[in-house]
């Protein structure tokens, strides 16, 4: 049997171990990223192929006529065509809980760096600032403590409730969005009294035809303005345009997002081309500690072995997607 790896530089850094990845199968091909005009070539031969962000559409999973399994590495599926892929008889497996501490983290790295103003004052000192103060410190701008606040989480599944765990810790209440399109869940609040009740709201619900736009201009002038929003989830869940609107006209008090509806981002991006001091924006790195990345492999050849044992684990498909 043979495998494909269309965009192995998207988890290796030259810094993981694979050899648990090559050892699962006589024939490896792997490929440091992979253009939309060569998919079809690279999996035309190839029983398995890993994806982590290459698109596996209607064309590419169909013209590749030995393909059996499909490993996403990552938890998110929205870059298969999951319909396609069971009416062709090919298993769709994701890789899950492995980013937990990371994206934990740094969610509240960034939602710390909000609440203390920590990127204001370290460009503060930078600009001298401190230096000149005739005071021992510096309290230009307002510092919040986490205790006592209220945490909204939309995406109650692995990392929804690690970052839960986490904001427990702090003193802080937390809020639980129930989930759309299902019978109320006992704890959860609607969507409407978790925007108008949230000091922080964090998203991890997937990217679907749902949650697209979920948070838009009506969402944003629901919450508290002097609430924050934190994305580490998909970039498509928020309306970028309506998000930099709410920024600069203090709907909301500050925002930080880890993703992007178009990754890379192109010049003159919504988020990118402004000078916002209440926005924090990272290239996607939430999940991406070594720890994390290692955790990844592992579980993809943990998904391969049981496909090969005839016991596919971690399935995924049309009518099953994670909360």
């Amino acid at each position: 049997m043979r495998g494909v790896f269309l965009d192995a530089a998207t988890v290796d850094q030259g810094d993981l171990d694979l050899s648990g990845l090559r050892e699962t199968l006589p024939e490896w091909m792997f490929h440091d990223d992979t253009r939309t005009g060569d998919i079809a070539d690279r999996i035309a031969n190839a029983h398995i192929v890993i994806s982590n962000k290459v698109v596996l559409d209607r064309d590419a999973i169909t013209s590749a006529a030995r393909l059996k399994l499909i490993c996403i590495a990552a938890t998110g599926t929205n870059n298969v065509d999951l319909q396609c892929a069971m009416e062709n008889d090919v298993v769709v497996s994701n890789a899950r809980a492995y980013a937990t501490p990371s994206v934990v983290d740094h969610v509240f790295a960034m939602i710390l760096m909000l609440a203390r103003n920590l990127h204001r004052y370290q460009t503060a000192v930078q600009q001298k600032k401190w230096q000149s103060s005739s005071g021992f410190c510096l309290l230009d701008y307002p510092i919040r403590e986490l205790a006592g606040q209220t945490l909204g989480i939309i995406g109650y599944g692995e990392l929804g409730r690690g970052v839960a765990r986490v904001a427990r810790s702090f003193g802080m209440q937390v809020l639980v969005a129930r989930r759309s399109r299902t019978p109320p869940q006992p704890g959860r609040v609607s969507m409407d009294q978790l925007l108008a009740r949230s000091d922080v709201i964090s998203l991890h619900c997937p990217l679907t035809q749902d949650t697209r736009g979920l948070i838009g201009a009506s969402e944003l002038s629901q919450m508290k303005p002097g609430a924050v929003l934190i994305n580490t989830a998909r970039g498509g869940i928020v309306d970028e345009i309506a998000l930099v609107h709410a920024l600069q006209n203090g709907i909301i008090a500050g925002a930080a997002v880890d993703v992007l509806e178009q990754e890379p981002p192109g010049e003159g991006h919504h988020l990118l081309d402004i000078e916002l001091d209440n926005l924090i924006v990272t290239p996607h790195i939430a999940w991406g500690s070594r720890e994390s990345r290692q955790r990844l492999i592992d579980d993809v050849v943990m998904n391969i072995r049981a496909f090969l044992t005839g016991t596919p684990r971690n399935v995924v498909n049309s009518n099953d997607l994670p909360e």
